[in-house]
C-alpha cells in the first residue's frame, strides 16, 4: 500500500514521537509485542508509516464481524477471508466489509469459499479504491454462466473497479469468453492478470477449420482469440501476464507475444509442457522488455533456450528454469554474463555442475554485483560451491542448497566466510554436513581424517586378490563422523573461525535430514536475533539441548519444524516454550515422546499458534487434542493423524 496522506493520519491526540521512532528500528513482530506494553505504546505503533502493506486474514465466523468493524479505524486495509459459503454469516461478513472497509480496501482475496453471484454483487460496487481482486477458484461464481449478465450490474461494477490493477482469475475451470469479457470490461486499467490452470481453448475447431471462439464468443471456454482482444485493448496498461499450467502451444505464444504495442514486463509460464525453445526465441524476439521470465517445468526446452535468453533479453532481472531437465552447461555463462540479473533458478536441472556459472561471474563484475537470488536445488553434480560462494559474497541474500549430495563441510565453511548477508539458507538433505561444518572446524576434522585413514594397511593388486581377509570400505554415509568433544568445543569458542555464527542475519535455515548433526554443534551455533523460519527435521542425533539451547537464543522464530527427532520430549518443549511467544507454526510429527503434557505447555505459552502438526505421535490422546483446539483462538490447521494409535486428520 502507498503512503498515507495527511488526513488519513490516525486520529490520537498527540502520538508519542519519540516512541515511533524507537519502533521504527524494530522489526514488525517487535513492533507487535512493544505494542502491548501500555496504551501510549500501541498508538505508536498505529503510526502510518508502520501499517503499509499490512494484510488482514481470517477464515469467515461470527468473531469476524467485530474485527472488521475494527478495521473501520485504519486509513487503508487488505483483506485475506477464507471458508465463504453462501449461509447467514458469510453473507452478513460481506456486507459488513463493504459498509466499514468499502472506500478504504485496496486488496481482497477470497481463497477456499464458494460464495453467491449475488453476495458479490452486493459487495463489489462499494470498494471504489480496490486495487488487487483474487478470485482464483471460485467456480461458484462462473459456473452458471450468468455472472455480470445484467447491464446494471456491469455498470455499477465498472465504477466501483475502474481503477483496479491485478486480476487474479486462477484455476477457474467455468470461465468463458461471455464472463471473461464481462468481468474484464468492467477493468479497463489492469497491470497484472493471472489465468493460471485456467482451460483456455488455444487449438483449432475441427468441425469450423478455425480456432475456437473466432466466429462467435464461447459460453463454455475461453478462447485465444478474447485473451488477444484484452491484450490489445489493454497494451497500454498490461505489463504482467501468468498463463501457467495452460494448454498455450507455440503458435499460441507467438500470437500473444506478437501483440502490437505490448511491452511485458512479467511472464509466467510455470509448466507450459508443449513449449518448445521455437516458443522461446519468438518470445525474446518480441517482447525484449521482459524483467521477469518463468519458464520452469516446460520440460521440452534445453540449452537453445537458455542462450537465446542471454541473448536477447538484456534487462532481464528474474528468470526461473526450475525442472527444465534437458537444461546443462551450455549457455549459463553467458546467462551470468547480463548485467541486472538478480535472481536465477536452476533447481532440478539435474545436468548442471556449475562449472560454466563459474566462468559467467569471472568474466562480469556487473553480473555478480547484482545477483541476490540463487536456487540450486536437487542438482546433485554442483561441486563448485566454494568458489560461488568467493564470487557471489558482495550481494547474495538467498541461497537455496538443498538435495545438493556434494556439499560437504568445507561448502558450509566457505558459505560461512564469504555469504554474510545472506538471509535464507537451505541445506536440507546434504547429508555430508557434520558438527565440524557447522562448527567452522573443517581443517581440524580433515586432521584427524587423514590421521585416522592414513595408513590403509596392505594395498592390493590385480594379481593379488581376495583371499578372504579383504574387507571392502564401508561407503560414506555408513561411516559415523567423529564426535565433538568438550575440548574441540573449548577451541572453537576460542578461534574466530568461519563457523555458521558468522551469518548473523539469517532469517531462515533448513538442516533437514542432515543426519550427522548432533547438539555438539546445534547448541553453539543457534544464536540468530532475526530468525524466523528453522527446520531439524529428520535430525536422530539432536537432544531436548537443541531445542532448549535453540529457544533461548532465537526468540523470533515464528515456524520451527522438529519432525522426526526421537530425542525431543516433554522436558525439552517445557523449558522452551516459555520463550517462543511468537510461535505460529509448529511441527512435532512422529516424535514419539511427547506426549499431553506438551500440548498444555502449548495452550499455556504458545497461544498464537496457527498450525500445529502432532501426527504419529503415539502417546498423545485425542481428549488433549480437544482441549487444545478449545485454548488456541488462531489455530487454523490441526494434524493428528494416527496419534494414540488412531486414524484421525484434521485441517481447520
Amino acid at each position: 500500500m502507498g503512503d498515507s496522506d495527511g488526513e488519513d493520519a490516525v486520529d490520537t491526540p498527540a502520538l508519542p514521537v519519540e516512541v515511533i521512532y524507537i519502533l521504527s528500528f524494530l522489526h514488525a513482530a517487535d513492533r507487535k509485542e512493544a505494542s502491548l506494553v501500555c496504551r501510549s505504546w500501541y498508538s505508536a505503533s498505529q503510526d502510518p508509516r508502520f501499517q503499509r502493506n499490512v494484510t488482514f486474514r481470517f477464515p469467515a465466523s461470527a468473531s469476524s464481524l467485530e474485527l472488521i468493524r475494527g478495521l473501520g479505524r485504519k486509513p487503508r486495509c487488505s483483506l485475506i477471508i477464507s471458508q465463504l459459503d453462501g449461509f447467514s454469516i458469510s453473507r452478513s461478513l460481506l456486507l459488513e466489509v463493504g459498509l466499514c472497509l468499502g472506500p478504504k480496501l485496496e486488496s481482497l482475496a477470497l481463497p477456499g469459499s464458494s460464495i453467491t453471484e449475488a453476495s458479490l454483487l452486493a459487495l463489489l460496487p462499494r470498494l471504489s479504491s480496490l486495487r488487487r481482486l483474487d478470485l482464483r477458484g471460485l467456480d461458484s461464481l462462473f459456473m452458471s454462466g450468468a455472472f455480470l449478465s445484467r447491464e446494471e450490474h456491469r455498470q455499477q461494477v465498472r465504477s466501483a473497479l475502474c481503477g483496479l490493477e491485478e486480476l487474479d482469475l486462477s484455476d477457474l475451470r467455468y470461465l468463458s469468453d461471455l464472463t471473461f469479457n464481462r468481468l474484464t470490461g468492467c477493468t479497463p486499467r489492469l497491470r497484472r492478470l493471472s489465468l493460471a490452470g485456467c482451460h483456455i481453448a488455444f487449438e483449432f475447431d475441427p468441425y469450423r477449420g478455425c480456432p475456437v471462439g473466432a466466429v462467435e464468443d464461447s459460453s463454455a471456454l475461453l478462447s485465444l482469440r478474447n485473451l488477444r482482444r484484452l491484450l490489445m485493448e489493454q497494451k497500454s496498461t498490461l505489463v504482467a501476464l501468468d498463463l501457467s499450467r495452460t494448454s498455450i502451444t507455440p503458435e499460441s505464444l507467438r500470437t500473444v507475444a506478437q501483440v502490437q504495442g505490448l511491452f511485458l514486463e512479467e511472464l509466467i509460464l510455470h509448466g507450459c509442457k508443449e513449449l518448445t525453445n521455437y516458443s522461446v526465441e519468438v518470445l525474446v524476439k518480441h517482447q525484449p522488455s521482459l524483467l521477469k521470465l518463468d519458464i520452469s517445468g516446460c520440460t521440452e526446452l534445453t540449452s537453445r533456450s537458455v542462450e537465446a535468453i542471454a541473448r536477447g533479453l538484456r534487462s532481464l532481472t528474474h528468470l526461473s528454469l526450475s525442472q527444465d531437465w534437458r537444461i546443462t552447461e551450455k549457455g549459463l555463462s553467458d546467462l551470468l554474463l547480463l548485467p541486472s540479473l538478480r535472481s536465477l533458478d536452476l533447481s532440478e536441472c539435474l545436468h548442471i555442475n556449475g562449472t560454466e556459472m563459474v566462468k559467467g561471474l569471472k568474466g562480469s563484475n556487473a553480473a555478480r554485483r547484482q545477483l541476490e537470488t540463487l536456487n540450486l536445488r536437487s542438482c546433485t553434480y554442483i561441486r563448485v560451491v566454494f568458489f560461488l560462494a568467493q564470487l557471489l559474497g558482495d550481494t547474495l541474500c538467498e541461497l537455496d542448497l538443498t538435495s545438493c549430495s556434494n556439499v560437504t563441510d568445507l561448502s558450509v565453511c566457505a558459505v560461512a566466510t564469504y555469504l554474510q548477508k545472506l538471509v535464507v539458507l537451505r541445506l536440507g538433505w546434504c547429508k555430508e554436513v557434520t558438527d565440524w561444518g557447522l562448527l567452522g572446524m573443517v581443517i581440524t576434522a580433515l586432521c584427524l581424517f587423514c590421521s585416522k585413514h592414513g595408513d590403509k594397511g596392505p594395498r592390493f593388486t590385480r594379481t593379488f586378490g581376495n583371499m578372504g581377509f579383504f574387507k571392502p570400505p564401508r561407503l560414506p554415509f555408513e561411516e559415523r563422523p567423529k564426535l565433538v568433544t568438550p575440548n574441540d568445543l573449548e577451541q572453537f569458542r576460542q578461534q574466530a573461525g568461519a563457523s555458521l555464527l558468522a551469518l548473523s542475519r539469517l532469517q531462515e535455515l533448513d538442516l533437514s535430514a542432515c543426519s550427522k548433526l548432533t547438539d555438539s554443534s546445534i547448541t553453539q551455533v543457534m544464536r540468530f536475533p532475526d530468525l524466523h523460519h528453522l527446520s531439524l527435521s529428520m535430525l536422530p542425533e539432536i537432544t531436548d539441548d537443541s531445542l532448549v539451547s535453540t529457544a533461548r537464543h532465537c526468540r523470533s522464530l515464528t515456524s520451527l519444524v522438529l519432525s522426526h527427532c526421537p530425542g525431543i520430549s516433554d522436558r525439552g518443549v517445557a523449558q522452551a516454550a516459555p520463550y517462543l511467544p511468537r510461535l505460529q507454526h509448529l511441527y512435532l510429527s512422529c516424535c514419539n515422546n511427547i506426549t499431553d503434557r506438551s500440548l498444555l505447555l502449548l495452550v499455556q505459552h504458545c497461544k498464537r499458534l496457527r498450525t500445529l502438526d502432532i501426527s504419529r505421535c503415539n502417546n498423545i490422546s485425542v481428549a488433549a487434542v480437544d482441549f487444545l483446539q478449545t485454548q488456541l483462538p488462531f489455530l487454523e490447521n490441526l494434524h493428528y493423524k494416527f496419534i494414540g494409535g488412531a486414524d484421525l486428520s484434521l485441517s481447520l
